[in-house]
């Protein structure tokens, strides 16, 4: 829209869409609105559009996450968790805590080492989407209880994973952060119910998703009305299966950049579950930050021979600090102006 569109004609441009059986999203900036156009816009006649009162210019975008992109949304997203900014130039956010919710006193326990060894949310699996019938598959609404008051009595905002659609509206109400895992990247239903909770949305890269199909599913939330997403490389699976005995999954550190420079939504690094190995956590942690990633999740465990799920990727919390204090330290070195 022009500068000084008036709201009577920015009304009448979003009747004009609507009447075509199509969505709108209005982008309210300080200087100029952007009207993003939801569904088949073969629908619309976009000289048409040009020519309406208040209209500066009509623009199609190519790719296919239209409203996750850079030209659509120029300027970088910062999603609020409570007092943690997420994105943008803020310094990086660690999330970190166990794989799965043990007990009340187990994640007590770990909740407060790693918010003393600098981590901003706190993780936790309370349905765990697993492998194999016979392992942990979490303590349900009894761990949302235990993440809900560990979160709040050490002040320190919560995340945990959607399974599914039956969940969404339970985990919402104990949780900060709803998380999408992996294994249901594509599981449109569930994406767009949660992003209907108006809740933050920490949306993992599937198994073997290409960047262009893991943005177009992600966009989902967004054409939802929800713009409180963080984006999380977590690994891939390319050839199909595990790299022999050496790495749980390959982690893409070119997806950071590429990320970045197509959508302004902040992305997250995994590098518990891109590894699968403790000791491969340390150095892809700072790979990660150098290449851009805007923090990392990490799982801790400080009894790790005794964890339910995941024991041969949780750190300790000793080392979750030496990671935290290194990262910073290289995102303070790269933010430095060049001399």
């Amino acid at each position: 829209m022009k500068p000084d569109a008036t709201r009577a004609q920015l009304a009448a441009v979003l009747k004009t869409i609507e009447s075509r059986g199509l969505k709108t999203d209005v982008m309210h900036g300080e200087f100029q609105n952007v009207i993003g156009i939801i569904g088949d816009e073969k629908k619309i006649d976009f000289q048409q559009l040009a020519s309406l009162p208040g209209v500066y210019d009509t623009v199609r975008i190519q790719v296919p996450y239209r409203l996750m992109s850079r030209t659509y949304i120029p300027n970088d997203v910062v999603v609020k968790v409570g007092n943690v900014s997420i994105g943008g130039d803020n310094p990086p956010v660690y999330i970190s805590g166990p794989c799965s919710i043990e007990s009340y006193d187990q994640l007590y326990r770990i909740a407060r080492q790693v918010k003393e060894a600098g981590a901003h949310i706190l993780r936790g699996g309370a349905f765990k989407p697993r492998s194999s019938v016979h392992s942990f598959q979490g303590l349900g609404v009894e761990g949302l209880k235990h993440l809900r008051a560990v979160g709040k009595d050490l002040g320190i905002p919560t995340i945990t994973e959607i399974r599914s659609e039956s969940d969404v509206e339970t985990v919402a109400r104990y949780t900060d952060v709803l998380q999408i895992g992996a294994r249901n990247m594509y599981n449109q239903d569930l994406i767009e119910k949660a992003a209907k909770t108006g809740k933050p949305i920490f949306f993992k890269r599937g198994f073997s998703a290409q960047i262009d199909e893991y943005l177009g599913f992600a966009e989902r939330i967004v054409a939802k009305g929800n713009k409180k997403i963080i984006l999380c490389e977590r690994g891939v699976n390319p050839l199909g299966g595990p790299f022999k005995n050496q790495t749980r999954f390959m982690m893409d550190l070119n997806a950071i950049p590429v990320i970045r420079k197509e959508t302004p939504f902040p992305i997250i690094a995994d590098p518990s579950h891109g590894t699968g190995r403790k000791d491969l956590v340390f150095p892809m942690s700072r790979a990660s930050i150098a290449a851009g990633a805007h923090g990392l999740m990490i799982e801790v465990h400080d009894r790790p021979q005794e964890a339910l799920s995941d024991a041969a990727q949780a750190i300790e919390p000793e080392e979750l600090a030496r990671i935290i204090k290194a990262c910073d330290r290289l995102f303070r070195a790269l933010s430095e102006p060049s001399a």
